[in-house]
């Protein structure tokens, strides 16, 4: 999948953007020193189960707030469906997705003859919902492949960027990063740590235009031929209309930079957000024509199943999920394995 990709390291300095207007083509002046090229990573079997298990841990509190093991003890009755909606919707899963599933649930009992293992049934009706959620993150072969990063404060933007840049290089990609927000010196200061930590430059720029870094980032990137580049953004709440509207700008100016850029517009989730992670999914699609979604935190909160919400009302692809601090914590989204986890 990655064969389209030139194997190669960026290096580790942090660069500064320059102050240039939007409407002029930026070309980068710093040196690129070439580095050995970069091993694809092929995960393990032992790998994989590392990452079940860990998946399984991390939906603990959501497991434990539906309390599948008493529910399931006995046949499935309408009772025991009445209890079950209770739970679905006390872990956020949302009234139409709730619904969806109890319903689907009574259809494969009642094909099943009234019997069989009810949370079998639930696994096949969860997995089945989330499906659509589940599209594999590709990079094409624009040259870069430029991404845009936007969410809440406090969602795990910056640190989802220097996970999935990990993520990209382990898969034989190049990466150089945009620190968009240049107005909090802490956002700069950690996108450069995990930088330094990828072997990853950065292009950032104390308060200026946000979408001037992004676009030196872009002309950077052509310039070196690099693969994928990252654009952070600042954080913002989607009632803050102005914000909105400077995201808008930063994507315009992105495609000035480069025809057809972002390719791709990720918005991080915070998992412990619960319901309120649809009301951000729908602003920013809205704003911003969303792509793809990055939830982060699911092993904080009993709040899981938002994703089942998300996936009936507003099913834009899930790419990603996060259930630990560490850099290899954030993996691609596969329906089967989060409904095993979760059942």
């Amino acid at each position: 999948m990655w064969g389209l990709f030139k194997k190669k390291t960026q290096p580790t300095p942090v660069e500064t953007a320059a102050d240039t207007p939007v409407e002029t083509p930026v070309t980068p002046v710093a040196a690129v020193v070439e580095a050995p090229p970069t091993a694809v990573i092929v995960a393990t079997p032992e790998e994989k189960k590392g990452w079940l298990d860990k998946l399984k841990s991390g939906l603990t509190a959501t497991r434990n707030k539906l309390g599948l093991n008493i529910l399931f003890a006995g046949k499935l009755d309408e009772e025991t469906l009445e209890q079950l909606e209770a739970q679905l919707l006390m872990a956020d899963c949302g009234m139409p997705a709730t619904q969806h599933l109890l319903d689907d649930l009574r259809k494969r009992w009642k094909q099943a003859g009234g019997t069989g293992d009810p949370r079998a049934m639930l696994v096949e009706s969860l997995t089945e919902l989330l499906k659509p959620l589940e599209q594999p993150f590709k990079v094409a072969q624009e040259a870069p492949f430029v991404i845009m990063i936007a969410g809440v404060n406090g969602a795990g933007k910056t640190t989802s960027i220097g996970k999935l840049a990990k993520y990209l290089q382990g898969q034989g990609a190049s990466v150089l990063l945009a620190a968009g927000d240049t107005f909090r010196a802490a956002a700069r200061e950690q996108l450069a740590i995990w930088g330094e930590r990828n072997n990853v430059t950065v292009i950032q720029q104390a308060g200026g235009d946000p979408a001037a870094v992004m676009f030196d980032a872009v002309a950077a990137g052509k310039a070196r031929g690099t693969d994928v580049v990252m654009c952070d953004t600042a954080g913002r709440l989607p009632t803050q209309l102005h914000l909105m509207d400077e995201l808008k700008k930063a994507k315009r100016v992105i495609g000035k930079a480069m025809d057809g850029a972002p390719h791709e517009v990720l918005l991080v989730l915070d998992g412990t957000t619960g319901q309120n992670a649809i009301s951000q999914v729908k602003s920013f699609d809205d704003a911003l024509g969303l792509t793809g979604l990055v939830m982060t935190k699911l092993d904080g909160s009993a709040k899981g199943g938002v994703i089942c919400a998300i996936a009936k009302e507003r099913p834009i692809p899930l790419r990603f999920i996060g259930v630990g601090e560490g850099i290899d914590d954030l993996r691609p989204f596969v329906a089967r394995e989060f409904a095993e986890a979760l059942v």
